[in-house]
């Protein structure tokens, strides 16, 4: 099976699956219907991904394998430096590791950089939280998000395995963390030590700035307890969170892919 075809087919089968329990059992109600809402969501997952395909036609993947062929990269480096290959499983760990922190420090940044959060407020100008708005970001942000993975791909020399893995992982829990669920409480507090789960993104997504600056675990949430940026509990109560931006609140911008596209460039 290809790389697109395995990441296709967890995507859709994680999507789905996300999708019935949400419908199945709803954490809340919602304040949009998903005919105001998604369509809206799922086309500008269709614009960033057209967008990919002509921008960067090999992906992550085919930047990992001219690396691999080039011997770029730091692992490459060590390898030549000690004489030997470094075991091929610890290259892969440890890729997944570092592209993971990455990724954390990537959406610190998105928040705490003034042009780069413009980009990122159409993620959390959604005005309800559910398995779409795992999908909703505006295309300047993946295609800076693209090439600032690729660059850490190229400095790390990260095999292609490690590079799939990671991008299945990071689709697969985009979902996850965003469904409109809640996991048994045992379970939750269990999950949550090593996992972001929805409890954690759901305050991630709350209009207040100190809950919305926290929690940017994309997977798990080491990151948060170890730099700091940890919240275990929202102010208002999980069941009672205010989902969005307080400054939009306009459907007509909020649930539309024009309004959508334009919100980066609003004051």
């Amino acid at each position: 099976m290809s790389e697109t075809l395995w990441r296709l087919s967890v995507f859709i089968g994680v999507l789905l699956v996300m999708v019935l329990w949400e419908f199945l059992a709803p954490k809340r109600k919602p304040r949009y219907s998903r005919k105001q809402r998604w369509p809206a969501n799922l086309a500008i997952v269709a614009v960033d991904t057209l967008l990919l395909r002509v921008i960067a036609p090999v992906g992550l993947t085919g930047i990992a394998l001219r690396a691999s062929e080039q011997e770029w990269g730091l692992f490459h480096y060590l390898s030549s430096t000690a004489g030997n290959e470094l075991p091929f499983w610890f290259v892969v760990l440890v890729s997944l590791v570092a592209l993971d922190i990455v990724l954390y420090w990537q959406h610190r940044l998105f928040h705490r950089i003034p042009v780069l959060w413009r980009m990122h407020r159409v993620h959390h100008a959604d005005p309800d939280f559910d398995v779409t708005t795992g999908l909703r970001f505006h295309p300047a942000e993946i295609v800076l998000s693209f090439f600032i993975k690729a660059s850490a791909i190229l400095v790390l020399g990260a095999p292609a395995l490690a590079v799939i893995v990671f991008e299945i992982i990071l689709n697969a829990c985009s979902l996850f963390n965003h469904g409109n669920v809640a996991l048994p409480t045992p379970l939750e507090r269990a999950a949550r030590k090593v996992l972001i789960t929805q409890e954690l993104h759901r305050i991630h997504h709350s209009v207040e700035k100190e809950e919305t600056n926290s929690n940017y675990g994309f997977s798990v949430s080491w990151w948060d307890h170890l730099f700091g940026s940890f919240t275990s509990k929202p102010k208002a109560g999980s069941d009672q969170v205010d989902i969005g931006l307080k400054e939009y609140r306009d459907a007509s911008i909020t649930t539309k892919l024009w309004g959508l596209l334009k919100i980066p460039f609003r004051n």
